[in-house]
């Protein structure tokens, strides 16, 4: 079962601060400290409304950081190897792409746009109560074109030199130094997957975005589901703060760093 947190938090808070706001409009139940030092031995505050004044501050400043500024995250698959690994925390900045509403996306102060290269977070269009994480490849009005391994945008080959194979031996994966509009990155692609003579082309409606994965041959993406609308757009992915490998294990800032 998927839960959406976003809309669990803002409800919670929504409670707690009717509850604050409804005591003190017509219960008058909670009293400060030194009030309470006046009644004591016959001060008994109701335990909701108690539990209510102390939980809806952290409440309160824990949406606003998540919902307006930076939410972290986790990353559960290997869809964008070698950029972002599995068991990788990573944060996002929620304010780049402009300022939105809590649970239903809409937009309420434009700041910018995404920029082709960018690592975005974003609402996955089949089912939004899933987040996903690819890169943007195409912009509102590209067309992207994909022959025999290699990406065209707006009939333009993207630019990419290969900087290692693995093993050297009949390799079987392959990485690429790989650019995207001024976004240098390193993308990977398996030796032989698809075969030769494969192609397809895409068109992007306006106001949505082509999104793909930096391991190109195991990404669940924008080539099979279409491409992303704004409203789904949670934020830009910026930097890996702590990674975790599985089993029990400390996390480690072994992987620290800018999200390129």
């Amino acid at each position: 079962m998927d839960f959406d947190f976003a809309l669990i938090l803002t409800v919670v808070t929504l409670i707690a601060g009717l509850i604050c706001l409804a005591d003190k409009l017509f219960f008058k139940q909670h009293k400060s400290p030194a009030q309470q030092a006046t009644h004591e031995g016959t001060y008994k505050e109701n335990i909701i409304i108690e539990y209510a004044y102390s939980f809806f501050p952290v409440l309160a400043v824990v949406w606003v950081l998540r919902s307006f500024l930076f939410e972290p995250f986790t990353i559960p698959s290997g869809s964008m190897l070698p950029t972002l690994e599995v068991g990788d925390y990573i944060l996002v900045n929620k304010y780049t792409y402009g300022l939105r509403l809590p649970v239903i996306g809409t937009e309420i102060l434009p700041i910018g746009k995404p920029v082709r290269g960018d690592v975005m977070v974003f609402k996955f269009p089949p089912k939004p109560s899933m987040n996903f994480i690819k890169r943007v490849v195409g912009l509102p009005g590209d067309k992207i074109h994909y022959e025999n391994d290699n990406l065209y945008i707006n009939d333009v080959l993207v630019e990419r030199k290969l900087v290692r194979q693995e093993p050297e031996i009949e390799p079987w994966e392959q990485f690429y130094d790989e650019k995207l509009g001024e976004r240098q990155h390193l993308s990977r692609q398996e030796v032989g997957r698809y075969p030769a003579g494969k192609k397809w082309t895409f068109t992007v409606p306006a106001g949505q975005y082509f999104m793909m994965g930096d391991n190109r041959d195991n990404s669940n993406d924008s080539r099979f589901w279409g491409a992303v609308p704004e409203k789904n757009i949670v934020g830009k992915a910026f930097y890996v703060w702590t990674h975790k490998e599985p089993g029990f294990k400390m996390p480690t800032l072994s992987r620290n760093g800018s999200i390129q």
